[in-house]
């Protein structure tokens, strides 16, 4: 069969740092009807991919990794490849899933797995996990700049099975948004392209009857969509990504994942998330995380899908 005579395929590549959570993403992915297939030698790629379009495969996921450290470094110019086909038949998602070195040090030492890259010879093991966790970070810089990231720190593989069914399980739209609510005193998700810090708006945490609450709860939206600064936020957000999201789009971005923080992750950055998500709903397909509240609402809010 040749190239023109090729049937589309969804090429979903679950990439990442070892012990973040890929196997976790790929039967994820299996569940939502990819067929999946766990470190495949990059020289493969495109005999496989062939392979799989002759037999009208129309969803695939193939993670690649470390494992194969070697051939690595040509990995991006063979995904350029592919994309490059005639009329387009290989439609790329490239998938990175990460975790903070101290995450990733302590799933090893739980687990006591070796590392891929570790060096079994050194005396201290524990340095020796770290160099290779760094040393991988290095090796798959340039997919991580290229891939939609997955930050699995902070989550349970529950919460992170959600996220990956959510967002790769669904028919894909041109951009999609996803607002996502955390604290800052837990961190800042790995994943965000955009970063912004509430903290200075007035806090519901400190009025007794909101305080057990969450800014998804209607007591705590009108509280503060009564704070003329929690508005002037809002407006001023959403002028500066309704200016820079179509500058993303042209640059070929196909998720992009605006963080909200505040002290707790509860009230005020839930708010601004929910009442985001609703805004930009007519224009892009939306998603919403929720860090600390313990749920990830899942929800397709563009205009034209709404039946």
């Amino acid at each position: 069969m040749n190239e023109s005579q090729e049937s589309a395929i969804r090429l979903v590549l679950v990439t990442g740092m070892s012990g973040s959570g890929k196997s976790v993403a790929l039967t994820a992915l299996e569940d939502v009807g990819f067929y999946c297939v766990d470190n495949l030698p990059p020289e493969l790629l495109e005999a496989f991919i062939s392979l799989e379009q002759g037999l009208r495969a129309d969803k695939v996921a193939i993670a690649m990794d470390v494992r194969s450290a070697d051939s690595l470094p040509g990995l991006p110019q063979r995904l350029a490849l592919l994309q490059g086909r005639p009329q387009r038949s290989v439609h790329l998602t490239t998938v990175f899933l990460d975790a903070t070195t101290d995450t990733l040090v302590r799933r090893f030492s739980e687990t006591r797995r070796v590392h891929p890259l570790s060096l079994k010879s050194a005396n201290d093991q524990h340095r020796a996990l770290t160099d290779a966790i760094e040393h991988e970070r290095e090796l798959l810089a340039e997919l991580r700049e290229q891939a939609l990231v997955f930050d699995t720190s902070l989550i349970r593989p529950a919460q992170l099975r959600s996220q990956i069914k959510d967002l790769l399980g669904a028919t894909q739209a041109p951009l999609t948004l996803v607002f996502e609510s955390f604290a800052f005193k837990r961190g800042i998700p790995m994943d965000a392209d955009f970063v912004f810090d509430v903290r200075m708006l007035p806090n519901p945490h400190y009025e007794p009857e909101l305080k057990p609450l969450t800014g998804r709860d209607a007591p705590v939206a009108s509280f503060l969509a009564a704070q003329p600064e929690v508005l002037r936020m809002r407006d001023q957000l959403t002028a500066f990504l309704r200016d820079w999201l179509p500058q993303m789009l042209r640059d070929h971005r196909s998720y992009v994942t605006v963080a909200i923080g505040c002290t707790g992750g509860q009230h005020r950055s839930v708010y601004l998330v929910e009442a985001l998500s609703q805004t930009f709903a007519s224009d892009w397909s939306t998603r919403v995380r929720h860090r600390e509240i313990g749920d990830w609402p899942a929800r397709t809010q563009r205009a034209t899908d709404v039946g």
